[in-house]
């Protein structure tokens, strides 16, 4: 099952909740997803290979295209499609749509119709409105309801709330329905197929993320040089760079007395320590690698670039 939709709508907040586990990291800045990651609920008698995706968007970088890239794969690839996207933020209606009197009935965005058109007939497609703990007044979204239901047949249209874990049993239920028959894949304890050193460069950008403003998230990425696992009860040592484009990006990333850095570190570790479940011994070094975004051959080195873009 692949989840696509536009940059911030839920994805990844969604494949977490229906998880159980943060897995996949989150934060409020467009494109924090930049790979496919898969997460696998076994929901009843289906296994369900929950495949999450950066948002579609317009690229500027060839970062951006490749990301596009591993989206547009993984809904090709999908026995079904999870379509994900978020009811309108309240703060920008104008007054009276949020009041519920007399206005212009709520509108799909326009890259979603782009999107939704792109897709193709092949699989199924379950429709998911997330963010509907937004509106207070439910009745206003029943008319963006039926405006997507016109736009393309869905198997099932399910209002949502990711952050809120509301609504993330029946999205499994109607997917479920749809899956094809055969052997399960993984055991039943096995949450994804990703290994452990890939999380732990996730968890240390997501920190990054969360630490940091404007351009530095975007322009940062994390490459893991050395995991060494422990033999018997040690713990687990973990050294990566930091790439960023600027030397201010640096600056900024490390911080007066390197407190910045310190702290990314420490909130990096615990997460990773949460995943492993064990003690991790985690450095971090911060590296300016001037337009490794636009670069093929450093977008390979960090393992972006996983073929020809479009």
């Amino acid at each position: 099952m692949a989840l696509v939709g536009r940059p911030n709508v839920g994805k990844s907040t969604l494949l977490n909740a229906a998880l159980g586990h943060p897995l996949a990291i989150v934060s409020p800045t467009p494109q924090t997803t930049r790979d496919a990651i898969l997460g696998v609920v076994h929901h009843g008698p289906a296994e369900i290979a929950l495949l999450d995706t950066p948002g579609l968007h317009r690229p500027r970088t060839e970062l951006g295209r490749v990301m596009n890239q591993a989206a547009r794969e993984a809904a090709r690839g999908a026995d079904v499609i999870v379509f994900v996207t978020e009811a309108p933020d309240p703060a920008r209606l104008p007054p009276r749509v949020k009041e519920g009197e007399d206005g212009p009935p709520l509108a799909p965005h326009p890259s979603d119709l782009t999107l939704l058109a792109d897709l193709g007939s092949e699989a199924p497609v379950v429709f998911v409105l997330n963010k509907v703990d937004r509106m207070r007044d439910k009745a206003l979204l029943l008319p963006l309801l039926d405006a997507f239901a016109k736009v393309r047949e869905f198997a099932a249209i399910v209002p949502i709330s990711a952050l809120r874990e509301d609504g993330i049993q029946r999205v499994l239920d109607e997917v479920a329905k749809l899956c094809p028959e055969g052997d399960w894949g993984f055991a039943p304890d096995e949450l994804t197929d990703r290994p452990t050193r890939f999380f732990a460069a996730e968890y240390v950008r997501e920190q990054i993320l969360r630490a940091t403003k404007a351009e530095v998230p975007h322009a940062s990425a994390v490459q893991i040089e050395r995991y060494v696992e422990p033999t018997g009860e040690g713990a687990l040592h973990i050294d990566a760079t930091i790439h960023v484009e600027r030397p201010g990006q640096k600056k900024i990333l490390i911080g007066a007395g390197a407190e910045q850095l310190k702290r990314i570190g420490t909130e990096a570790r615990l997460r990773i320590e949460e995943l492993v479940g064990r003690q991790v011994n985690l450095k971090l070094w911060v590296r300016v690698t001037p337009e490794w975004r636009e670069s093929r051959e450093r977008l390979d080195e960090l393992g972006y670039n996983k073929g020809e873009t479009s």
